[in-house]
């Protein structure tokens, strides 16, 4: 397995999210991204996770709930990967297929996407 402090992770995971169009960026309502070293213990495979309400799915009864949670997992991405680069990519594909469950659009189309 790689080693990458949990630092260096963030970072990779605030590059990503810096790479992400401000078109789009300023259409993110009401959601905040964390890294944690572990997904849960039932999907240890896991590297990203989207919980909350997709911005498709809100409708006049979306107010005053707590932000979007979208979660990249440092431990399954490093064990996966075999180089630096390889990191920073899947870092970058994990962030914008969790970023792209809070638009609304499923694993189907992400997979086409090449966002699997």
């Amino acid at each position: 397995m790689l080693e990458m402090t949990r630092g260096e992770f963030e970072e990779l995971v605030a590059e990503a999210l810096d790479r992400i169009p401000p078109e789009l960026t300023r259409l993110m309502d009401n959601v905040a991204v964390f890294v944690e070293d572990e997904p849960p213990a039932d999907d240890p495979e896991l590297l990203g996770l989207y919980e909350g309400t997709p911005l498709t799915e809100r409708g006049e009864w979306y107010a005053g709930v707590l932000p979007d949670r979208i979660t990249i997992y440092r431990g399954p991405t490093l064990r996966m990967c075999e180089s630096r680069e390889d990191i920073v990519a899947e870092a970058e594909i994990t962030v914008v297929h969790e970023i792209a469950h809070h638009f609304g659009i499923d694993d189907a189309r992400l997979h086409a996407l090449g966002y699997g």
